[in-house]
């Protein structure tokens, strides 16, 4: 896809990471998710056509989902 990908690197609110991993997963434009260990709960892949959409994907889509404490988006710079 020509657009813009991202890994979300998200940490979850307490006890939640398990419900955040199923809400995300439904998410059109997310590709992967993966519960992971370390200082963040959840690294999700996700497709976007542009920078702006990449942007309310994460906040009016992932952040919003009440599960969320942070995020951190790392942009790829090549496929």
């Amino acid at each position: 896809m020509a657009g813009t990908n991202a890994y979300i690197l998200i940490e979850a609110i307490p006890g939640k990471a398990l419900e955040l991993v199923s809400v995300i997963k439904e998410i059109k434009g997310v590709k992967t998710v993966h519960l992971v260990t370390g200082p963040y709960d959840i690294i999700a892949f996700v497709e976007a056509p542009d920078l702006k959409s990449l942007g309310e994907l994460i906040v009016k889509r992932i952040q919003s989902t009440g599960y969320v404490a942070r995020t951190l988006t790392c942009i790829t710079v090549e496929q």
